[in-house]
This record gives structure tokens, sequence and C-alpha cells, in this order.
């Protein structure tokens, strides 16, 4: 098998960081539902969902670059929890959170297009 590029985005690679986030958001969100660990099936959920992404984002940094990862990973968490706080929580979402959702993004691009050519 030839080596990956450090930076480099393949279809395993874009599965394990994909899979990393979606636990991610299940863990945040069981968070939020624990409501200060007092429930014990959201905080279970919490505690798995945490160590199941730190795994599959631990696998992912084996194969890419830290910087590119850990962009991708908290700024796809960090936009998708504030959609999902929206729409499951009913937590408010003004124009000034939907443009730095999209400042998040388009950093997110940059930071993965820059490294891609290093």
């Amino acid at each position: 098998m030839e080596p990956f590029r450090d930076s480099a985005i393949t279809m395993n690679n874009a599965l394990l960081l994909g899979s990393a986030i979606f636990f991610e958001l299940i863990a945040t969100s069981s968070l939020k539902a624990s409501d200060g660990f007092t429930h014990p099936w959201p905080a279970g959920m919490t505690v798995v969902g945490y160590a199941a992404s730190f795994y599959l984002l631990s696998l992912t940094l084996k194969r890419m670059e830290v910087g590119v990862v850990y962009a991708i990973w908290s700024g796809a968490g960090t936009a998708l929890m504030a959609l999902i706080g929206y729409w499951v929580f009913k937590e408010s979402l003004p124009p000034l959170k939907l443009v730095s959702i999209g400042l998040i993004v388009i950093g997110v691009i940059g930071l993965n297009l820059v490294g891609e050519k290093v």
C-alpha cells in the first residue's frame, strides 16, 4: 500500500474523520441532554461518544496533518453543533451566528487547501 500524503483527504480518511465528527456531535448533544450528568443514559452516551470520537480522530491523525484534521473536526463540530442547538435545543440563531458559521467553514477550507500544497 502506498503511503498517504500528510494532508490528503482520501475516502478512507474522510470516513474516519466524518465518523469522528459524528460521534463528537452525539457526545456533545448528549452532554447537553445529561443536564450536568444528572441523567444516566445521556451521560453514558457522552462518555462513549467522546471515546469513539477521540479514537477515530487518533486514527485520522496517523494519516493527515494535525492542523488540517483538527480544523475540520473542530470547525465542522462547532458549525454543526450550532445548527443542532437551533433545531434540537431551540437555541437562537441570529444572523451574526450564521455569518460566523460561514467564516468557520471558509477557514477550514482554506487550511485544507494550504495543507495540500505543503
